[in-house]
């Protein structure tokens, strides 16, 4: 009978196959588990439970997690091991107007030097984020994955122009980070939201090259996760609080 130890360790051995090291195939099935909340923000990760888990060695293991833990999806405890990272609306509160600031310069800059290509990029991944998005609204479970995949691409074609690398590489760090806290959004709605259209408008502004538009519909785009899994997360009839220890 196959274990979970087997598929976990197929899975990791067919990103081995794939050109991949299997640190890397390790490395990323946990950030893929982490994402998707398979362990809890602030849980233990055992090296040994891990490694018996993925069917793979404890250093092959250990180098996965130091690699996450470049990302700052998982913390070290010095000789006491890894957990996952702690979550929190006051951190994802900061992140989010973090990300506002940065990515709506980003666009900026990308609206006023973008070429035909840079355009002809954004019609293409708005399109195939436009068609994930119609499976996403039937089957929002089994269209997450894709969906991210393609929201990153879109949101990478409307920055492409932009010229600075730094910008670009804290975007992407920012994105990342961000993407833990757009599951749990996603999951525990509460307030109706029509993604598509946000993007739509974005796209549209963006394409007209009205940069003010653009630039606040992004950071609007970027706020309202905040303020749906936070809605999510308050009792019912309380206003939202601004406390540190406010868990996810």
């Amino acid at each position: 009978m196959e274990t979970a130890g087997d598929r976990f360790g197929d899975e990791i051995e067919l990103h081995a196959k794939a050109g991949k090291t299997l640190v890397e195939g390790a490395y990323e099935t946990l950030r893929r588990e982490i994402l998707e909340g398979a362990f809890e923000p602030g849980a233990k990760l055992r090296t040994e439970e891990l490694r018996a888990r993925y069917n793979i060695s404890g250093s092959t293991m250990r180098e996965a997690l130091t690699r996450l833990l470049g990302e700052a999806l998982v913390t070290s405890e010095g000789q006491r091991g890894f957990r996952v990272a702690p979550a929190s609306l006051e951190d994802f509160r900061d992140l989010t107007e973090v990300r506002k600031l940065i990515e709506t310069e980003a666009l900026r800059q990308a609206i006023t030097l973008g070429d035909e290509a840079w355009e002809s990029q954004i019609v293409a991944t708005f399109y195939r984020l436009s068609k994930v998005e119609e499976r996403l609204a039937e089957d929002p479970s089994n269209a997450i994955g894709e969906f991210e995949e393609r929201n990153r691409e879109f949101h990478r074609a409307l920055i492409a122009a932009c010229p600075s690398r730094w910008l670009h590489h804290f975007i992407g760090l920012l994105f990342q980070q961000s993407e833990r806290y757009r599951r749990m959004s996603m999951a525990k709605r509460t307030i109706p939201r029509d993604v598509h259209a946000e993007h739509k408008a974005i796209f549209d502004a963006t394409i007209a090259r009205d940069v003010d538009l653009a630039c606040k519909l992004t950071s609007d785009h970027i706020d309202r996760t905040l303020t749906v899994l936070r809605a999510a997360l308050e009792p019912a009839g309380k206003k939202p609080r601004c406390k540190t220890d406010e868990k996810v």
